[in-house]
């Protein structure tokens, strides 16, 4: 690559004394190197004089820049350690001058000038820290090292931070460094002695790159963004590090690390010291307390560097003034701060693609990122020139004209233009950036007159125990209060957040995700007027909120298979830490199933398909965190002996059909193949490998961790019920369906359903499934046997009164029941109620108008029964529910008063009582 004619973009970067014809005369410096020494004059001194210290290499430079700084940087890497200090500082005399010329020229885009000031530092830290470790190592004073561990620096390693970390380094940054070593690559013993070794490396490092001498300096570096600066050594041992960030870390230090990387040194070490940090750094919940944190940390600065004020271009500071750099920086690294922990995809350490990851998942709007990227480009470019006239450590616009001057002609702009475009650009990004941090406060007019002994015992809840959860909560009481006068039942509305604030543990974070998104606090007046058992587990579970705003809580369900994909993924990411991977599963699932509740409370769904999408949720959380269990029990008892095992779900898990508080009925069914005993550090003859499988799996769906638990687990449908072991061996299952299994489990296989564990095992009991219900059968017995079991039913349990949709005669159970008597009786592998009915219709034992009535009564109480668990957890109480509620359920059923909607129930189920007692008096047509 060359510069050629592009060089003819300076049209008045070098000053206009210099005709064109002079201009022309410096690609390939046929003319005098001294016209183009004379023309940088002007504009830029520091310019000046790289030109005439580097008029040599310049030929070479402007004809290959790539392949000089190429062949630059191996010769670097050569130097002898004497002659490091002079021979950085050559190259950075070289380095600044390339970049220079390219930028001026416009041959280069910004991130390769900012790449390549990037990696020469990067070279320059690695080449500096060899030097001082290798001067230890030669003195014997790191214990244990010898040369072969210069290039890792005996286990120290350099943390690139801010501008370095993210490889956009301007034209005179200060480099910014955290030094830290591994410990644990010493003895006990010789800890302090590798500690002061390493301390007195990294002061040679730094002051080998940052003392001035003659040959000028190779970067001022900064170790202050250690840990405690004022207290602690400037190399610390990793442990500690982690300590310090895990214990009293700060949000600033969290944003710190987005950038971070290791640089120099020991660069495996530093990953991991990196990857112990992601917790800290990347939250699990949407961390909208950020968004105050950084406002504040803004304010500080402002204050602390006296900018204040409006925007005035003399002086004005491109990096920390209004609308400046800094702005824009905060505004990404807070949004990926709030974001990043749920989602890997947004931790970028660059700022523009940064903001292009967070526009394309709706955190950012398009025209925003766009915007603030445009102007993120321009600002460093200002920055650049401002840089390049003295190599000054400043990034204040001059306060003359004719500095303003010098600035527009190295940017090869007229002054008034550039004076118009910069503060148009400045005011747009302290707009943008400013209603983020610090928005409007929405407006009040609250109109009703609430109780105020219910408003005086908020401050008295755990919720608001901390100074600033008071703060936060005190800006948002107006509008909450406004929104629940809005609502129909005003009084009702407040009793019910009333419940929601008292079971609130912490609520900084709520009351944060709440100010930053006030269309929240809709949704949770919305759902605490209408479903109070919602609300209550809300209040312990406040973090599912984040789901809403997460970018897809409305978009189109994903079904079964997505879920368990993205699940897999989430648990893959947490590592071996298999707890961490079971509280994971448990956060998950918890914000789906909120999602799933709010889009039937708000009628974006019907209750079938509320009952579906539970299923897959359901069905999603087994077959993720079944291979999770199954690895983690190998570790100590080995791999599985024989094929392996699967997971048959069975009732309204196996048909897919679950409500908002379903427990799981599962069976596992193994096939050891012959092995006798697991291969493991403690190895299970495999009926006891298997059943302890099993409890592990139970443990894990079942068990409260600090996330709560997930389901509650029901095994009673495996042969022999809670007599038989608690996993079946294939050829048990096989034997007692075949020749032991009552009819009631026959019935109850048909709604059974392979969710997980190995493929072709799945397949066999599928196929064995069919051939079971295929099998010949007497009639008579079996109408006999249901109509017993109903009898036995009906004298265990009597319904929850008027309104309990599942139990009683011709209602949920009761149709169920049938249903799965005439799959049955057709032989019909089909899972759902309405094809059970549908197999007894085309066998002649039901008519189209029974199957259609039982069908209808059958959706009926599941509209019920689906409103009922959502909104109370049980059965309804007509006389306790209020009018949020009595409007739901009202609405679901297409009913006009919950009077109308009692009759309907009761006399649907007495039509549907009558057809089943029919039936099971009725033989189907011989031949059917």
């Amino acid at each position: 690559m060359t510069f050629d004619s592009r060089m003819t973009r300076l049209p008045r970067a070098f000053d206009t004394d210099l005709g064109d014809e002079a201009l022309r005369a410096v690609p390939g410096l046929a003319g005098d190197v001294a016209q183009l020494v004379q023309g940088t004059g002007g504009s830029s001194p520091y310019l000046k004089s790289l030109i005439e210290r580097e008029a040599a290499w310049l030929p070479e430079a402007l004809d290959d820049p790539d392949g000089a700084l190429t062949r630059l940087f191996a010769d670097l890497r050569e130097v002898a350690a004497d002659k490091l200090p002079v021979a950085l500082r050559h190259a950075k005399r070289k380095v600044a001058l390339i970049t220079a010329l390219a930028d001026l020229a416009g041959v280069w885009a910004l991130e390769k000038v900012t790449g390549t000031l990037t990696d020469f530092a990067d070279l320059a830290s690695q080449v500096a820290l060899e030097a001082a470790i290798g001067a230890e190592i030669r003195r014997g004073k790191l214990p244990g090292a010898s040369d072969e561990d210069i290039p890792t620096a005996g286990g120290m390693v350099s943390l690139a931070m801010g501008k370095m970390g993210a490889h956009e380094l301007n034209y005179s940054s200060d480099i910014d460094l955290i030094c830290l070593f591994d410990e644990t690559r010493f003895d006990p013993d010789d800890y302090h002695d590798a500690r002061a070794s390493f301390i007195r490396a990294t002061r040679k490092m730094a002051a080998m790159m940052n003392d001035i001498t003659g040959d000028g300096y190779v970067f001022r570096t900064d170790l202050r963004l250690r840990p405690d600066p004022a207290v602690t050594p400037v190399c610390l041992a990793m442990e500690a590090a982690e300590r310090y960030y895990e214990s009293v870390g700060r949000t600033w230090e969290r944003a710190a690390f987005i950038k971070a990387r290791p640089s120099a040194g020991d660069l495996n070490a530093g990953q991991r010291f990196l990857d112990t940090l992601r917790p800290f750094v990347w939250r699990k919940h949407l961390d909208f307390a950020a968004i105050q944190d950084a406002h504040d940390m803004r304010l500080r600065i402002r204050e602390h560097k006296g900018l204040g004020g409006g925007i005035t271009l003399p002086g004005h500071n491109m990096k920390l003034g209004r609308g400046g750099i800094r702005e824009i920086e905060f505004f990404t690294q807070t949004r990926q701060l709030i974001a990043g922990g749920r989602d890997p995809y947004l931790r970028d350490r660059h700022t523009v693609p940064a903001l292009r990851k967070l526009a394309s998942k709706g955190w950012v709007p398009e025209d925003v990122a766009d915007t603030l990227s445009d102007h993120y480009r321009f600002h460093r470019e200002v920055e650049h020139r401002i840089q390049m006239v003295n190599d000054a450590r400043t990034h204040l616009l001059p306060k003359s004209e004719e500095g303003l001057e010098r600035i527009a002609c190295l940017m090869g702009r007229d002054l008034a233009e550039l004076k118009s475009d910069l503060r148009a650009r400045l005011t747009e990004v302290h707009e943008l950036t400013e209603g983020f941090f610090a928005p409007d406060a929405p407006g009040a007019g609250q109109e009703h007159a609430f109780d105020p002994e219910v408003l005086e015992r908020w401050q008295t809840y755990p919720a608001l125990r901390s100074q600033r959860a008071m703060e936060i909560f005190g800006r948002l009481r107006p509008e909450i209060l406004k929104r629940l006068s809005d609502t129909a039942r005003p009084d009702d509305a407040l009793l019910a957040l009333d419940g929601f604030l008292k079971g609130l543990p912490a609520g900084v974070q709520l009351f944060s995700l709440f100010e930053a998104n006030p269309q929240l606090i809709d949704l949770l007046i919305d759902i605490v007027g209408t479903a109070p058992a919602l609300a209550r587990h809300l209040s312990r579970n406040s973090g599912v909120f984040d789901a809403v705003i997460g970018g897809s809580f409305f978009a189109t369900w994903p079904g079964e298979g997505a879920l368990t994909d993205e699940l897999s993924k989430s648990l893959a990411r947490e590592g071996d830490d298999y707890e961490l991977k079971l509280d994971t599963a448990r956060r998950w699932a918890k914000e789906w199933h909120f999602r799933v509740g709010v889009h039937h409370l708000r009628g974006l769904i019907c209750a079938d398909e509320a009952g579906r999408q539970y299923a897959d949720l359901a069905s999603a959380c087994v077959s993720a965190l079944w291979p999770v269990v199954t690895d983690k029990f190998a570790e100590k008892h080995g791999p599985v002996p024989g094929r392996g095992a699967i997971v048959l779900g069975m009732g309204s898990l196996g048909a897919q059909r679950l409500n908002a508080t379903s427990d799981l009925d599962l069976i596992v069914i193994y096939d050891a193949d012959g092995v006798d005993f697991s291969d493991g550090r403690r190895p299970l003859a495999s009926r006891a490998y298997y059943a302890r499988l099993t409890q592990a799996m139970v443990t894990a769906l079942s068990a409260p961790m600090a996330q709560g638990r997930l389901y509650e687990v029901d095994m009673r449908l495996r042969p022999s019920g809670t007599q038989g072991p608690v996993a079946t061996s294939v050829g048990s299952f096989r034997n007692y369906q075949e020749n032991e299994a009552w009819t009631w489990e026959h019935l109850a296989l048909t709604r059974a359903r392979p969710i997980t564990g190995h493929g072709a095992l799945m397949d066999e009991i599928e196929h064995f499934r069919g051939e079971i219900l295929a099998k010949a059968r007497e009639e008579d017995t079996l109408r006999t046997d249901v109509a017993e079991m109903r009898r036995r039913i009906a004298g265990a349990k009597a319904p929850d009164g008027p309104w309990d949709a599942k139990i009683g005669a011709g209602r949920l159970q009761d149709v169920e029941l049938i249903s799965q008597t005439g799959a049955l009786l057709a032989a019909a592998t089909a899972r759902s109620v309405v094809e059970g009915l549908q197999a007894g219709v085309a066998i002649g034992w039901l008519d189209a108008a029974e199957a259609t009535e039982l069908s209808t009564t059958y959706a009926l109480f599941w509209q019920v029964q689906l409103a009922s668990r959502l909104l109370s957890g049980a059965t309804l109480n007509t006389q306790d529910i209020g009018a949020g509620e009595r409007a739901f359920l009202l609405r679901e059923t297409g009913e006009e008063t919950l009077e109308a909607l009692e009759a309907r129930m009761q006399a649907q189920s007495e039509r549907a009582a009558v057809i089943i007692e029919t039936a099971l008096t009725r033989s189907a047509p011989s031949g059917a």
